[in-house]
């Protein structure tokens, strides 16, 4: 079956309402996808339509609400690349945790995407063409204090698409994963605050990565454009690192 035309892709990015969601919205615009911005936040949604400019709509959803999830896919639809980006946390030591807390951790970084790429495979499968790139995080590679959950339902992520890339592979369809590591953004920002010595913490992950650096928003973007585009057509079931050295495997 012939690709649709690049220029005529739709993206459907769910946390595209700030940070790395914004950016990864504002690079796929850029190259000249209509983009679809998910997202609970109805004022950062905005914000992001504002910057994005170019063929962009809001989706307000929450990515917890099946029903929703189903609806929004296919009040937008058909989805050619889809990027599951939203995600949540709060640092506190896994003692500390309880079972809804395990639960909204859960759902949101890693339920959420199975909703979304079970809406999205069937078209994709027709068509004979798409592009799944989910964001998971080097905390699901390497490990990280005070994330127990968040690094489990991240390692999740990365096997899962692993699962659906085999899967589908034949139907014209990749599936990868971009891992960033500390990077500045809102999300960081809050999942810092809500603990103890944030000016600590934030120090402490910048002298783990080589660089000696947060990364940016733009330099994940960059990532999933290189997934999402016709150079990475024989790419699929890889998870890359954009961490600034943080991992090397």
């Amino acid at each position: 079956m012939n690709s649709p035309e690049a220029l005529s892709r739709t993206a459907f990015v769910t946390g595209g309402a700030s940070g790395i969601g914004r950016a990864i919205c504002g690079r796929l615009a850029t190259d000249g996808h209509r983009v679809i911005i998910a997202d609970i936040d109805s004022t950062g949604a905005a914000d992001t339509l504002a910057a994005v400019g170019g063929d962009a709509t809001v989706a307000l959803l929450d990515i917890t609400d099946s029903a929703a999830v189903a609806g929004s896919i296919a009040d937008h639809g058909p989805i050619d690349i889809l990027v599951n980006c939203a995600g949540w946390d709060v640092l506190m030591p896994f003692t500390d945790t309880d079972e809804e807390f395990w639960d909204r951790v859960i759902d949101i970084n890693f339920k959420a995407m199975l909703r979304t790429v079970h809406h999205c495979l069937g078209p994709m499968k027709d068509r004979g063409w798409g592009r799944i790139i989910n964001i998971s995080s080097d905390a699901a590679r390497v490990g990280s204090s005070l994330e127990a959950v968040y690094a489990g339902a991240k390692g999740g992520v990365i096997s899962f698409t692993k699962t659906i890339a085999r899967e589908v592979a034949r139907h014209g369809i990749t599936a990868n994963v971009v891992c960033p590591g500390p990077t500045d953004t809102p999300l960081l920002a809050g999942i810092v605050e809500a603990g103890n010595n944030a000016d600590q913490v934030i120090a402490a992950m910048t002298r783990a990565v080589p660089m000696k650096r947060l990364g940016r928003p733009d330099e994940i973007a960059a990532a999933v454009a290189f997934f999402a585009s016709e150079d990475a057509g024989f790419v699929t079931g890889q998870t890359l690192s954009v961490s600034g050295g943080l991992t090397m495997a």
